[in-house]
């Protein structure tokens, strides 16, 4: 806090507080930073799972699905707010928004610092370049010398850092988001791009996709909505939530709408 209060004050408010907890135990929080909406923060420049319909204005995508049926499921009325990825975590600490569904990987260290519910999905890496490329990448490995496109801060950063790491010499191009990347790719100012497989997949299906996959890794990665870790009622709200709608079959159902395919049946 920026201001000390006097001690009377801070007295009153404690009492205050309290008060209003009956039965006089541990203070503790709402668990919605508004009652009857669910805040989810999201990067909304990360196809198929969070971006922009053709107006612009209007979030779409796998997570954006997911948020609606959660959010109906918990009776409440859901609300997106748009976050650079680099800023993200620190809007759930600061009460921006609720939680996050914007492809998180769960990881062990991002669990030492937040809750989560899920996973929903899984997911690995993959390497994607143009059809019409003569340089015969088939592997992370044969982009040695090359230009390599990803997302800063991501699992695909993680991924091509440890390869660096392991002695494998290219030239990283690192975006701010992923579609970035893929543009950059498609102008021939990368050779190749490490992204998520689940979004390459979607990427390469479109139609005149002048993309194509070469590698994919096996999944190792499970996203999850992520929240403040002390906020254990939230995490119990979603997890059910989650649970049943995988038990409905509604989240299937949003794979193959997204997908075209199922992804998430695998990790039950």
């Amino acid at each position: 806090m920026k201001k000390l209060l006097k001690a009377g004050i801070a007295s009153f408010l404690i009492a205050v507080s309290g008060m209003a907890f009956a039965g006089g135990g541990k203070e503790s929080e709402k668990p919605l930073i508004q009652d009857g909406v669910l805040k989810i923060g999201m990067e909304v420049g990360y196809p198929p799972f969070e971006y922009f319909d053709k107006d612009g204005k209007t979030p779409i995508g796998f997570d954006v699905e997911l948020g609606k049926a959660v959010a109906e499921k918990l009776g409440l009325k859901p609300e997106f707010i748009d976050t650079a990825w680099d800023g993200i975590f620190a809007g759930v600490d600061t009460k921006k928004y609720d939680c996050i569904m914007s492809a998180v990987t769960i990881t062990e260290e991002r669990k030492a610092k937040y809750g989560f519910a899920g996973p929903y999905i899984g997911n690995g890496q993959s390497i994607v370049i143009l059809k019409d490329s003569t340089l015969g990448i088939k592997s992370p490995e044969d982009c040695k010398g090359l230009r390599v496109g990803y997302q800063a801060e991501t699992t695909s950063d993680i991924f091509m850092t440890k390869k660096a790491e392991g002695g494998l010499k290219f030239e990283p191009c690192e975006y701010d988001k992923v579609m970035n990347a893929f543009d950059d790719l498609r102008l021939g100012r990368c050779d190749a791009v490490c992204a998520d497989s689940l979004v390459s997949v979607d990427y390469v299906a479109k139609e005149d996709s002048p993309f194509v996959i070469v590698w994919q890794g096996v999944p190792d990665e499970f996203f999850g909505v992520c929240l403040k870790k002390d906020n254990a009622e939230l995490q119990k709200m979603l997890s059910k939530a989650i649970a049943e709608l995988f038990k409905e079959g509604k989240i299937k159902e949003i794979s193959m709408k997204i997908f075209n395919m199922d992804m998430v049946s695998n990790i039950q």
